[in-house]
């Protein structure tokens, strides 16, 4: 006999009964865990999308009598991860009384001001505008979603027909109008004109479903979504070609790949009209199906239907008229061929923005393409951080999903212009976008560090993503490497934190650690060479091997990263931040020391001319100077600082404090300082600095630049 999850074919059924039953009784507990399954499934919501709500009779605490309140979702936050501090608690009396108080559509935005009137919990989260469509629903479980079998349908030409005779009168229909109030109201006439239905189609938009306990909603949710995707499925099977079959091929996933590096910091300088954007590619396979299609043309400017979509793609996606394997190997010409795309989306996206507005409308916002789509390669998402970026391609896969749908069942439909100029304008979402926090100093700043599994490297990117830079994480030891992006990923998040092998003297290492920072985030803005070893000998001990080595990793190294990364921001054409962590030993002459002191001296007057040649590209190359940051420090290992304590005739144990003392400052110093130095000059304060020299040595009067 099959279980529950083997009769779901579209769905993931995930209700664990041993878990479910440690929170028998306990109702909101059970919301959360109900809401946490559903979310933890990109075919039933996307990523913030729906909201879910129980009502339970609790005591007032003003009258100590039993009252019935309801929990819902508030405004902002993911199903997947909600916890009950992202649940809003109102008077569920109170919220309907509202209704003696509306007068009209004209009144819905006033309305939301209202819910505070209502609240029950004063600790809970602040209720969002979907609240009356729980609220003038009698359910004690309700769910609204988003899944792409059921918005295939309510986006359909057909949708409403299609909904009655798939299953046969039981789930109603509200055509569409902007979530309200008044949408409340239509939910609630609709089950009164519909006695028995078990669940309501949105026109365009989404679906209601509800149960009398937290299991039987559940259950309700997941059987309506798979009826919906087994229907959508299986009339895609019967059409045989999705979107009018195939008009290209795509070229190879590696030559996809290439392609995208090429094309994203280009596609990353044109989108940074306004501010800086953190990219993001993927080759899905719904995708290349999609764009590769004979449809692409008449579906993609038609845009999305529902509105959790097309908040986060915006009207339509930039197609960029290049062929697959183009030669993007000449940036000029490259830019040359795409810029004329982007000024006439631009002046399409004013056109559409002239023609909606009202008088009250908020400023345009940024006229520039989120979803940019290169058939036969792939879709680029730009936004202001990665996760942004990430969840919008998300969403173009479930739009992607439902006009697959709707072409096999009947015709896709979009939302009038005017319909979608009235969500992305919406004066309660311009709200919702002022109360955001102030971005970090790095936001939409991509940064990497080589040499940064351990020591000031670590410390260095570990500033760098506090301060809200994304980070590509390198180093030549692939366990240490793993271990750190574990740390990271745990303190910074998944969406800021990429790694990958980088060995500075071998060029196709660079080549393929800024590759995958360009296919992570779109290109890079900050690079910090750090990487580097430290050899103590005297002359008559110091070998070949020992020189090689120590002028193929610091000079050569920072050569072959420098001149690489250069290429990526030039490709964005907004400039950039090279940073060169040398040594106060470039500038101090001490025994035991000609390899590296040398090589530090070759680091530092290369970062000068490197400043000198760069800057017309507005790229600051700055130098930190470092000195005796023993902890955590690699360079520490193998033999270096025996090899300093015998130069200055003391042990290894009283290295820290010899080089405290002879410091002005009289200070130890730590890789955080190094880092602190890093940060000062990217921060932006210091945006017309270049060929600069930090030292962070405590003072050391021998090593003042003069």
């Amino acid at each position: 006999m099959p279980t529950k999850s083997q009769t779901f074919k579209h769905v993931s059924y995930l209700w664990d009964e041993h878990k479910a039953a440690a929170l028998e009784g306990d109702e909101v507990g059970l919301l959360v865990y109900r809401s946490n399954l559903l979310g933890a499934d990109l075919r039933l919501t996307n990523y913030g999308g729906g909201n879910t709500s129980c009502k339970v009779t609790a005591k007032d605490p003003l009258t100590e009598l039993d009252t019935e309140v309801m929990w819902v979702k508030g405004s902002g936050g993911d199903l997947g991860t909600m916890q009950r501090s992202g649940l809003a608690a109102l008077y569920v009396d109170r919220l309907q009384g509202l209704e003696k108080v509306y007068h009209g559509k004209e009144q819905e935005d006033g309305m939301v001001a209202l819910f505070n009137h209502c609240i029950y919990d004063l600790a809970s989260k602040a209720p969002s505008i979907d609240t009356p469509l729980h609220g003038f629903l009698p359910f004690r479980h309700i769910d609204h979603l988003h899944p792409d079998a059921a918005i295939a349908i309510a986006a359909a030409k057909d949708g409403e027909r299609i909904t009655r005779e798939l299953f046969g009168g039981r789930i109603g229909w509200v055509g569409w109008q902007r979530p309200g109030f008044d949408l409340g109201l239509q939910l609630r006439k609709c089950l009164q004109d519909n006695p028995g239905i078990r669940g309501i189609m949105l026109g365009s938009h989404g679906l209601f479903t509800w149960g009398d306990t937290a299991y039987d909603c559940y259950m309700n949710t997941l059987e309506v979504i798979e009826q919906c995707a087994e229907f959508i499925e299986s009339s895609c099977a019967s059409k045989g070609v999705a979107f009018g079959g195939a008009r290209l091929e795509s070229i190879s996933p590696e030559l996809r790949r290439r392609q995208a590096a090429a094309m994203a910091p280009v596609l990353r300088g044109l989108c940074a009209e306004r501010q800086r954007m953190i990219g993001h590619f993927t080759d899905d396979e719904r995708v290349l199906a999609f764009i590769n299609s004979n449809d692409l043309d008449r579906l993609a400017p038609m845009g999305t239907s529902c509105p959790d979509h097309f908040l986060r793609t915006k009207i339509s996606p930039l197609v960029l008229n290049l062929a697959p394997d183009e030669d993007l190997s000449d940036t000029e010409l490259l830019r040359q061929k795409i810029t004329p795309l982007f000024d006439q989306y631009r002046a399409l996206y004013a056109g559409y923005y002239d023609a909606c507005k009202h008088a009250d409308s908020p400023a345009m916002r940024d006229p520039n393409p989120v979803v940019i789509l290169y058939p036969g390669v792939g879709m680029f998402t730009f936004s202001k951080d990665k996760q942004t970026a990430r969840v919008a391609a998300e969403f173009y896969i479930n739009a992607i999903n439902v006009m697959r749908g709707s072409e096999a069942i009947s015709s896709y439909t979009s939302l009038p212009l005017q319909e979608a100029f009235n969500i992305e304008y919406w004066l309660l979402e311009e709200a919702k976008l002022q109360r955001m926090p102030k971005p970090r100093a790095l936001s939409g700043k991509v940064a990497l560090v080589t040499g940064s599994g351990g020591g000031i490297g670590k410390a260095i990117a570990r500033k760098l993503a506090g301060e809200g830079a994304c980070v590509i994480l390198n180093d030549m030891n692939e366990d240490r490497l793993a271990e750190v992006k574990v740390e990271f990923e745990k303190d910074f998040g998944k969406d800021a934190v990429v790694a990958a092998r980088l060995d500075v003297t071998d060029a196709s290492t660079i080549d393929s650690a800024l590759s995958a920072c360009i296919l992570a985030f779109g290109g890079v803005d900050i690079v910090v060479n750090n990487a580097g070893l430290s050899i103590s000998k005297t002359i008559e001990d110091h070998t070949e091997k020992d020189w090689d080595i120590l002028y193929d990793v610091l000079v050569k190294g920072q050569f072959l990263v420098t001149q690489q990364a250069s290429r990526v921001m030039r490709k964005q054409g907004h400039g950039g931040d090279i940073i060169n962590i040398v040594s106060k030993n470039a500038l101090v002459s001490g025994p035991n020391n000609a390899g590296y002191g040398s090589a530090k001296a070759a680091q530092l007057h290369l970062s000068r001319l490197n400043a000198a040649e760069l800057g017309k590209d507005k790229i600051r190359v700055n130098v930190v100077n470092p000195d005796a940051v023993i902890s955590g420090s690699n360079i520490w290992n193998g033999g270096w600082a025996e090899g300093r304590a015998k130069a200055y005739g003391i042990t290894v144990e009283e290295l820290p404090a010899y080089y405290a003392g002879r410091t002005l400052l009289g200070e130890v110093i730590l890789p955080e300082d190094i880092a602190n130095a890093c940060f000062a000059l990217v921060g932006g304060l210091l945006i017309k600095s270049t060929g600069n020299v930090i030292n962070v040595d405590g003072g050391v009067a021998a090593a003042f630049v003069r």
